[in-house]
């Protein structure tokens, strides 16, 4: 269904269409002519489907720019979801001459008030920060006509239910109520029922969660080598925008500085970057000063940069759902993406259950080598020296070295200078600067036999060789040996004293006692005398 076909106003239609915007996705064709309607809505629906337009234009809709008060109210876990869906709400809303403003904890509560003050219709938020304008009599909700809480499944994880229904308690009864959520456990269906009147529900299937334009893979590398491996793999796949995505903030910032010590133009965002720092990154991404940006998966919800040709899940996502909100970064508007997601040996029942979800079977994908690397990075700089030779600006400046060329010229051979450039623009790959990057606490075991029920997949080939997922209980990645091994023997030992009913133990004397009697002699210094017990 196209944008033109909803009852919309001329001036959302226009900045629609300066957007690019033609059809509308699963999601916006079935909660917008129900918006337009004010009736409730319960949308069951993952981030990057299109959520903030489905209840963004309804609610622009029905905005009167003549009158000042807020009008709508939109509810957001993150700081950076909230600073999106006032981007995007702005952006549909300018024609109209909608104000829309966005509040968060992490920046100055005074500069908030003074911009509520200077006049909102709409008002994005996270929860904390709402309640803390409410108490201070700087956000008054009296005249609320539509409220949309978002990621309401995320907000609920985060601890946020009191504050939403401390929210809600102040908003009309007469309001129109929207609620997005990705997965529906019961305290988001008792808001349902409690907050909103006769709702109608909205569910993408899970078939329409992923896109055939995105090409996804996985490689199956050890922890230790995860680094190296997606290094050489960006150098051979020369990506022009990508996404590497890390489970903590921790990862994401030392993946940032490897990138940069292997001279990648990176910078990463997390939940500790202040608001400036972040809005700085992401503009110098859009703008293609940046390669590769570094996120973590709250950091990057509701993200919407076109242009972005690879995502790299240096950690697999435990929750299958935020792979999902990952690959979904790339293969937007009509364009192709790729995917590639590293799998230590002991994760691949993760990849497992990633497929079940997305109803796609992942190829698996060679590591790059070494010599690959390098000469993908060759090619790069004699096409970089070629494009610099046609350019006149650059030629202009030969002149100004000719004496110094020529002498070179008679000294060397044109085979030796042309070699010396090169070295100096390629790095060699046995001299590439050690990057160090921490273990983090792995995922729990997971078997990869038959991830939700289903039964074993068994071996398989893959794309670009015949690697096997083989030996797939094997633990490769083993992080701290005497750990695991005190681990195992606490084990083991809880086994044993389970099972002492059913074990004999025998005595020098051919007495027979039970196990915690026998273990209690054990245990003590005088228990190591000649008549000490031992199993059998």
């Amino acid at each position: 269904m196209k944008f033109n076909e909803f009852n919309l106003s001329a001036e959302l239609l226009a900045e629609i269409e300066k957007a690019g915007f033609v059809e509308a996705s699963p999601i916006q064709e079935q909660t917008i002519p129900l918006g337009l309607e004010g009736k409730d809505v319960i949308g069951q629906a993952q981030t990057g489907t299109g959520k903030t337009a489905a209840f963004g234009l309804p609610t622009l809709e029905k905005i009167d720019v003549d009158n000042t008060v807020i009008q709508a109210l939109v509810i957001a876990p993150t700081r950076e979801l909230a600073v999106q869906s006032q981007e995007e709400l702005f952006r549909f809303g300018r024609s109209k001459g909608v104000k829309v403003r966005s509040v968060y904890g992490g920046s100055s509560i005074e500069k908030q008030i003074k911009a509520l003050k200077s006049g909102a219709h709409i008002v994005v938020g996270t929860p904390g920060r709402l309640l803390d304008l409410i108490k201070r009599k700087a956000l008054k909700l009296d005249h609320i006509e539509t409220l949309i809480l978002d990621e309401a499944d995320e907000m609920l994880n985060m601890g946020f239910l009191e504050d939403i229904e401390a929210i809600i308690s102040r908003v009309p009864e007469t309001r129109q109520t929207l609620l997005f959520s990705a997965t529906m456990p019961e305290a988001i269906k008792r808001i349902g029922v409690q907050f909103m009147k006769e709702p109608e529900h909205v569910k993408i299937a899970a078939k329409e969660l992923t896109t055939d334009l995105v090409d996804q893979y996985y490689i199956r590398v050890k922890e230790g080598e995860k680094f190296d491996t997606m290094t050489r793999l960006m150098d051979v796949e020369q990506p022009e925008l990508a996404i590497v995505f890390g489970r903590t903030k921790r990862r994401v910032d030392e993946l940032t500085r490897g990138l940069k010590i292997r001279g990648f133009r990176a910078e990463g965002i997390h939940g500790d970057l202040d608001q400036n720092k972040r809005l700085r990154v992401l503009r110098d991404f859009k703008n293609g000063n940046l390669d590769v940006l570094v996120a973590t998966d709250v950091a990057a919800r509701g993200l919407d940069i076109s242009g972005v040709t690879h995502v790299y899940n240096y950690d697999i996502p435990q929750d299958p759902e935020s792979y999902v909100h990952r690959i979904g970064r790339t293969g937007r508007a009509g364009k192709t993406g790729q995917s590639i997601t590293f799998v230590s040996p002991n994760e691949m029942g993760y990849l497992q259950i990633i497929e079940n979800l997305t109803k796609k079977r992942m190829k698996g994908m060679k590591p790059a080598t070494a010599e690959e690397a390098f000469q993908a990075k060759k090619q790069v700089a004699l096409k970089k020296i070629e494009r610099d030779f046609e350019d006149e600006k650059i030629r202009t400046n030969f002149e100004k070295f000719g004496k110094d060329a020529r002498k070179l010229a008679a000294e060397f051979t044109p085979e030796e200078l042309a070699m010396y450039i090169l070295s100096l623009t390629v790095q060699d790959p046995d001299s590439l600067p050690e990057v160090e990057i921490a273990r983090e606490k792995p995922l729990p075991f997971k078997p990869s036999g038959g991830g939700f029920g289903g039964k074993g997949k068994g071996d398989r080939g893959n794309g670009r060789r015949g690697d096997q997922r083989r030996d797939r209980n094997r633990r490769d990645d083993r992080e701290g040996g005497r750990r695991d091994f005190k681990r195992k023997s606490k084990k083991i030992a809880e086994t044993l004293k389970a099972k002492a009913t059913n074990v004999l133990i025998v005595l020098p004397m051919k007495r027979k006692m039970d196990l915690s009697s026998a273990t209690k002699g054990i245990n003590k210094s005088e228990g190591r005398s000649s008549n000490r017990p031992f199993f059998i």
